[in-house]
């Protein structure tokens, strides 16, 4: 045993090493797209990421942020960190599976054989390996995101449980309790993903301590452990807060004192009720005593108080009284292990006080603001993202419940509990205070339209849409009353609920993200509708690939060369059943371990499925999300080496078939190494980085840019906040500007970068105060923009109350809006370049026509118009979803990827632009054909080619041709079309539409000619691929050909009336396509 010890840690970190050179060679080399940008700031500057934060991670990333040689290298050290933590999670991974392979293979555990050894150390190394390569994991392992860590906490806590079972009835083997506790709070502060591993847990204690264990008892074990998931997810994590909350409401409230008061002496009560606890239980001189410590401390925790109800508090406390009196093995030796388990978890979730002594701070970047306990409660509850229901709930068809109130109808909302928030303040010599500001409502909907276990519960019109699509929705028709008016809706029937769920939650976004991982993939490309071209799963055996995507030889040449196309021949996925099926035949040990693997398998993965519940549409592939349930299956993976091992060895010597199937079976993760290194490397990658410098170097001195989602926000934190790059613009996503805390945020400076000028005080915009402004026409004619600010900022009775309402509102009395322009003043402030004197308005006019109301962030927004007296540069990211633009749209100067919002006619500034995007912009390596650019990189690609092809167009409009030849010249240059095809499968021309009119604009027909026919080639392989699949495989090719079809209908109908002849050349050809899709449609 003691040679096979030595053998297992050595192995183990050659494992180790494997994967951390491997993650090492191919870390991307700053921030990654998504959240990363966001979590490498926070680390770096310690500040407040979204909800419901990682402070844990955070401090271990400032830690790595430390090594680096400046503050370009920072994203590298924290995405260094991540790589190092996932080859750790491999060499707990290989313990974990030695540990179990020897349960089914040892004969005799002192003197274990040779033959056995290599079976069990090549059962580790074949599934450690086979993770190690995985689809899933190596893309976490790679970027510095919360998941690699999570994953490591997941590994050290399964392989930490294992260890205890070692050594379970010695002295002193609680301490591996404690230890696991420790890192349970711990991992509360990186991602809440540790807590599924806690049935897997108490099943390895059951099976040690019950030498007898039966069905019974297993699944008395197992709903204990969901008892403690939900003890620390609903009770602990809250709870604390309640509590601390409410200890601060008391100190502040009533006696006087400055916020978190009540929070640190509710901390330092807790502390010392833990250590009499533990003092009264270790000395053991009164059972009695050791009995109400825990009681109390079980209380004084939080774990009663889940939810809003007061009965249930009382139900909850009465509960834990009875356990704590009644249970008679309740000694004070479990009490004591109890508690410092407790202490321990708190201890690593302390790691939160980061979060609020750093909001406290008011750093650049604090999401929610969650300094004080109120605002913590929320922010780890995730408030902002909403509910969703799990067990009963909505449907998409749902209404809110009215009733009657004189002549009128008003919804029926359901009262959660007070909110509490700091009472806004005048000035900052006003007492701290904290004040109710509304209640948590939660709307009570029509019972006639609910149903349990709803799965398609979005009113979105995109997600109504999709779950029709998935459903095979006909509906029954359900009539129900709405305020005394009978109506009809069709609501889906439970059957159609179900085939949603199994079709799209389990199989779409489970299962097939599983099958990338251990039989193959299509391409990176995202799918969203099961699409036949985008992100299935492939074995790469033709005979079944045809049955699942159609023939893979015949697709178009982007999709064949789409560097995610991986083939494993499913042999992962054989060796994984396999590994199921030795382990569940393998005996007493066996069956345990099966069930211990099966539950962490489960509650990693389809566990969270129900949980999830998630919606169609998804911005992103999810499959980080189940790594665990990954890990978990790459442990069966491993467990069939044995397996082959005993058959081997009928027919050769033990040790000579233990060697053979061991090598042999390397040769899977060798083969998933091989498939998946060119699209998991991402060395020499510099797109997140460099895309936001050209956003912000495209903007002038003291700029405000709004942007809206991750990928146009984060990247831009990120080089402010790490690189310090042009800190003096200020960049404001328009989701968080509908948020009180932001607005605060804007109207302090940072940096070089100014407030926000404007003269609201914390009064006029907190606590619900004018958060939207309802847009109720009082008369024909239009107001002026600083008449409608002043009638909203009026806190005069007329303006608040209007017929028909029965509380006072925030509105304005115009639809339409106008301001006067100081041309003379706009000139002066260099606010628009000489040459746009003559474009300047004398009236900018905002039409809100067809809008019943106007966000916090619009209001923000036309504020900042009204009084920024063409001082300060304002702009729009080009990303930004145009329904928030539309309505200054008009006013916009593009000048590369922002647009400012001036009071001048739309154009095009070509001589900026035409600087920027030939020769101030970066590029991030993409023309280098050696770099990986995954789906995600490739849109924002395509978004910068986009602006190539406005620009060269207006150039060619302006009749400046030599410089648009330049602009192509330079495009061509940076966007190659051997990796940026003229024609994208997925996303047509992507700017060579403009490119091809520019070339018939300068009289080159031939050069549009190749683009048009470069153009219809690819749309020709599409729709040829498209309808030479099988009839059950058209319906998944639809969008497919629909996005071709289009291609081809724009460019002759543009471009046919240029150039005729086009028309003789392609016209027969789309009619052929386009009477062939109406036919399968």
């Amino acid at each position: 045993m003691k040679q096979f010890k030595l053998y297992n840690n050595i192995f183990g970190w050659v494992a180790f090493a494997i994967a951390a050179i491997t993650y090492l060679m191919t870390i991307e080399p700053t921030a990654s797209f998504w959240d990363c940008g966001e979590f490498i700031a926070a680390a770096f500057k310690l500040d407040v990421g979204h909800p419901p934060g990682a402070p844990f991670f955070m401090l271990t990333g400032r830690m790595f942020a430390h090594f680096a040689s400046s503050p370009e290298m920072v994203a590298m050290c924290i995405n260094a960190m991540s790589a190092i933590f996932s080859a750790l999670t491999i060499l707990f991974l290989f313990w974990t599976i030695t540990h179990l392979a020897r349960k089914i293979v040892f004969k005799n555990e002192n003197q274990p054989s040779l033959a056995e050894i290599i079976a069990v150390l090549g059962a580790g190394m074949v599934g450690a390996l086979a993770y190690t390569f995985s689809d899933t994991f190596w893309f976490s392992a790679v970027e510095g995101e919360v998941y690699a860590y999570s994953s490591l906490f997941t590994a050290v806590v399964f392989w930490a449980i294992l260890k205890w079972e070692d050594c379970a009835d010695e002295p002193l083997a609680e301490r591996w309790i404690i230890f696991i506790a420790y890192l349970m709070g711990l991992s509360i502060g990186v991602h809440l993903l540790n807590l599924l591993c806690i049935p897997a847990l108490v099943l390895v204690f059951y099976y040690k301590k019950y030498e007898e264990p039966n069905l019974k008892g297993t699944l008395l074990a197992l709903l204990i452990s969901f008892v403690l998931v939900a003890v620390v997810l609903y009770g602990i994590v809250p709870g604390f807060v309640n509590m601390a909350g409410w200890f601060d409401l008391l100190f502040v409230n009533v006696l006087g004192c400055s916020f978190n008061t009540g929070a640190v002496v509710y901390i330092l009560l807790m502390i010392a009720a833990i250590v009499w606890g533990l003092w009264e239980s270790y000395k053991g001189k009164s059972e009695l005593r050791s009995r109400i410590a825990f009681c109390v401390n079980m209380i004084f925790v939080g774990i009663p108080f889940v939810g809003y109800k007061a009965w249930l508090w009382i139900v909850l406390i009465a509960a834990i009284v009875v356990f704590a009196f009644k249970w008679k093995k309740l000694s004070g030796s479990l009490i004591n292990t109890i508690l410092l388990s407790l202490m321990v978890m708190l201890i690593g979730y302390f790691s939160y006080g980061l979060t609020v002594i750093r909001s406290s701070a008011q750093p650049p970047m604090d999401q929610n603001s969650p300094d004080n306990m109120f605002s913590l409660e929320r922010y780890l509850n995730r408030e902002q993202y909403g509910e969703t229901p799990l067990l009963y709930g909505q449907t998409f068809v749902s209404e809110v419940k009215w009733k009657r109130s004189g002549n009128n109808c008003i919804p029926i909302y359901e009262k959660r509990g007070a909110v509490w928030n700091k009472k806004a303040k005048n000035s900052p010599d006003e007492k701290d205070r904290y004040e109710i500001t509304g209640y948590n409502e939660r709307p009570v909907m029509a019972d006639e339209l609910n149903m349990f276990f709803p799965r398609m519960h979005s009113a979105r019109e995109d997600h109504i849409a999709a779950y029709k699509a998935w459903s095979n929705f006909q509906g029954k028709k359900v009539t129900y009353d709405k305020c005394g008016q009978k109506e009809t809706v069709m609501k889906p029937t439970m059957v159609e609920n179900l085939r949603f769920f199994f079709s799209y939650q389990v199989n779409y976004m489970y299962w097939r993200y599983f099958m990338w991982n251990f039989a193959g993939r299509q391409n990176d490309i995202q799918g969203t509708m099961g699409e036949l071209h985008a992100g299935n799963w492939i074995t790469g055996i033709k005979f079944i690939d045809r049955m699942l995507v159609g023939d893979m030889d015949e697709m178009p040449d982007e999709l064949k060369q789409n560097k995610g196309y991986n083939r494993y021949y499913m042999l992962p996925l054989i060796l994984g059943l396999l590994g199921i099926l030795a382990q569940a035949y393998g005996g007493k040990k066996g069956v345990q371990g099966f069930w211990i693997t099966f539950f962490l398998f489960f509650m990693t993965g389809l566990a969270i499925v129900l949980y999830l519940n998630q919606t169609p549409n998804q911005p992103r592939e999810r499959d980080y999300a189940y790594a665990g349930s990954f890990y978990a299956f790459c442990i069966w993976i491993g467990l069939a080496i044995p397996a082959l091992v005993r058959l081997v060895e009928k027919i050769m010597p033990k040790t000579v078939a233990a060697i053979l199937v061991s090598v042999l079976c390397l040769g899977v993760p060798t083969l998933m190494a091989c498939e998946n290194w060119d699209d998991h490397d991402r060395s020499g990658r510099y797109t997140c980085r460099d895309f936001a410098y050209n956003y912000l170097v495209g903007c002038e001195e003291d700029a405000i840019i709004f942007t809206n989602g991750d990928n146009d926000t984060f990247p831009l934190w990120y080089i402010q906040e790490v690189e310090g790059v042009r800190t003096d613009v200020r960049v404001c996503n328009m989701s968080y500007l509908q948020t009180d805390w932001y607005y605060s945020q804007m109207l302090r400076p940072y940096y070089e970068s100014e407030a926000f000028p404007v003269d609201w005080t914390e009064p006029m915009y907190k606590n619900g105060k004018r958060d939207v402004a309802r847009i109720i026409p009082r008369r024909q004619d239009s107001i002026s923009l600083q008449q409608a600010m002043s009638w909203l900022e009026s806190d005069k009775e007329f303006t608040k109350r209007i017929q028909g309402y029965q509380e006072d509102i925030d509105y304005i009395p115009a639809n339409r809006l106008y301001l006067n322009i100081d041309k003379q003043q706009v000139l002066d402030n260099k606010y628009v370049d000489e040459k746009y004197a003559n474009r300047i308005v004398e009236k900018m006019d905002f039409n809100f026509n067809g809008k019943s109301y106007l966000g916090k962030h619009e209001l923000m927004l036309l504020k900042l118009i009204e009084e920024g007296e063409w001082k300060r540069p304002l702009y729009f990211a080009v990303t930004v979803d145009p329904a928030l633009m539309r309505s200054y749209q008009r006013y916009f100067i593009h000048e590369g990827l922002v647009y400012k919002i001036a009071p001048v006619n739309r154009c095009v500034d070509t001589d900026k632009m035409y600087d920027n995007l030939c020769n101030n912009f970066r590029w991030g390596n993409i023309q280098d054909s050696t770099i990986y650019l995954d789906e995600n990189n490739l849109r924002m690609c395509r978004t910068q080619r986009q602006m190539f092809g406005t620009l060269i167009k207006a150039l060619c409009q302006e009749g400046k041709f030599e410089k648009a030849e330049a602009a192509i010249a330079r495009c061509e240059e940076i966007f190659p079309k051997d990796l940026f095809p003229v024609n994208f499968v997925d996303a047509g021309l992507s700017g060579y539409q403009e490119i091809i009119e520019a070339y018939y604009m300068m009289g080159k027909t031939q050069e549009a000619r190749a683009l048009i026919a470069e153009a219809f080639s690819t749309s020709e392989d599409c729709l040829n691929w498209v309808f030479s699949q099988r009839e059950g495989l058209w319906a998944s090719g639809l969008r497919l050909a629909n996005n071709q079809l289009y291609v081809m209908q724009d460019l002759l109908s543009n471009m046919g009336s240029k150039d005729p002849e086009l028309i003789k050349i392609y016209g027969d050809m789309f009619q052929q396509y386009a009477r062939l899709y109406q036919s399968i449609r």
